[in-house]
């Protein structure tokens, strides 16, 4: 059924498939594929009487596994609670980029890019304007990257290409010769600038002109754009999409679904069959309160759907979710298995799929972070940054950064407990440092600076 819906989809052949690919991802994870389909669930006939068969029907029920799975995933990554700290040994370099993040916002996002790109990839654009820090996530439907050759993990330059009508040009200050035409929309960036060019009419041959007005030089010795792959796997572009693996059972569900919506409401309404002959010649009114008198060889029967059918549906629905959850390392665990408070070890047991897909989300997500943190660090050196009012100090390049993520579920009393007992343990052997110590508790307490908290214990030790 997925590729009978992708089938139906208009197709532009001056886009690559890769165009097309991400174009329906993105569908599927917008809840807007059935669009395409021309007519709703419950239009079972045509204008002239024919049969419409489900394939060209929109389902009455969707339910957004899609959505669902990347939302679950993406709040164990970057959600308020599980969002990480960027480490490094300067104390300075650690509260500016700290304060440059809470300032820019970088939690959401970093949510924001993590959503975009369950479709398999995702770009943040990364801008310096008036000495303050902005980022905007991009989607990559009609970007292309370029890599420098001899650094495969560097961006030589990233181009923006796509179609664009001529009165949508007119909205936005450009002069066009023809409204009523479409026209190709390029800029490109690299390391030294943004270069808009003017549009173009489509089937012109050439890459427009370079349009000067628009065009900006930020000077930053390198690519503005953080590229991010979402899993591993894919290409070189893109890599592989969360939910992917569930798509086809998820139209499943939402036919089975829709199907036996259907069924309940002819349950609700059932039909009346009549044997002939009737006992007496007059309309015939249906309700409960009315009967009907037939005679001694005449019938009358309400032809009804019975409740064992909805349930084998529910209960094949269930199976299906069940399926579909565990290809794509969804959380399955169920709220009403859950009797009593849970410590946050059991948790990570029951979600264990769950956080197998949020593990491998930290490794690319997260090295974006990290390339977004250097960004910083080196448009400091060229520019003057400031944050709160505050101008920031040129930071070193080549200080090496680090992240520390939090637990992936919160610990309760029971929990902290025991830790407890194993670090002061530890550290009166001797098998670990107090510093080590306070660090591996720093996110439960939100202890944002150890070697601070550190000075603070001796202060109170000697007092």
């Amino acid at each position: 059924m997925f590729g009978t819906i992708c089938g139906l989809l208009p197709g532009d052949a001056d886009y690559s498939p890769r165009t097309r690919r991400l174009d329906i991802l993105r569908r599927v994870l917008e809840g807007t594929l059935y669009d395409v389909l021309p007519y709703e669930f419950h239009e079972e006939r045509g204008a002239c009487g024919e049969y419409i068969p489900l394939r060209q029907r929109r389902p009455s029920v969707r339910y957004p596994l899609a959505r669902i799975v990347v939302d679950d995933s993406i709040s164990l990554v970057f959600s308020d609670g599980h969002f990480p700290t960027i480490d490094c040994a300067d104390r300075r370099v650690r509260a500016a980029l700290a304060d440059i993040g809470q300032e820019s916002a970088l939690n959401q996002v970093m949510m924001d890019a993590a959503l975009r790109g369950a479709v398999g990839s995702v770009a943040i654009l990364f801008r310096v304007l008036r000495g303050r820090v902005f980022m905007r996530v991009m989607d990559t439907l009609y970007l292309t990257p370029q890599w420098d050759p001899e650094a495969p993990d560097t961006l030589c330059c990233v181009t923006e290409r796509y179609k664009v009508s001529g009165s949508v040009l007119l909205s936005q200050g450009y002069t066009v010769a023809d409204p009523a035409l479409t026209y190709w929309f390029m800029r490109r960036w690299d390391s030294e600038s943004e270069t808009w060019f003017a549009p173009w009419p489509v089937g012109r041959p050439g890459d427009g002109e370079i349009d000067e007005g628009r065009s900006v030089r930020h000077g930053l010795g390198f690519v503005p754009i953080v590229w991010i792959r979402n899993l591993p796997g894919g290409d070189d572009i893109d890599g592989a999409c969360t939910f992917r693996a569930a798509i086809e059972t998820n139209i499943e569900i939402d036919y089975q679904l829709s199907q036996a919506g259907r069924g309940l409401k002819y349950s609700s309404d059932p039909t009346l069959l009549i044997r002939e002959p009737l006992g007496q010649d007059s309309e015939i009114v249906r309700g409960g309160g009315n009967a009907l008198v037939v005679s001694e060889k005449g019938d009358a029967k309400l032809l009804e759907i019975g409740g064992t059918a909805s349930a084998a549906v529910i209960e094949y629905v269930r199976t299906l979710r069940e399926f579909a959850l565990e290809g794509v390392h969804g959380n399955r665990a169920s709220a009403d298995r859950l009797t009593t408070a849970q410590s946050g070890r059991a948790l990570e047991m029951m979600n264990q799929g769950l956080i197998w897909l949020a593990d491998n989300l930290r490794v690319s997500y997260g090295t974006g972070l990290l390339q977004l943190a250097r960004m910083i660090i080196r448009a400091s050196n060229r520019f003057d940054l400031s944050t709160h009012g505050e101008t920031i100090a040129p930071m070193d390049p080549g200080l090496r950064l680090g992240l520390q993520w939090p637990h992936w579920y919160a610990a309760n009393a029971e929990d902290r407990e025991r830790d407890a007992r194993t670090l002061a343990t530890l550290a009166r052997s001797r098998h670990v440092s107090r510093q080590t110590a306070v660090k591996a508790i720093a996110d439960l307490y939100s202890i944002d600076d150890v070697s601070a908290e550190l000075d603070r214990i001796e202060g109170e030790e000697t007092a």
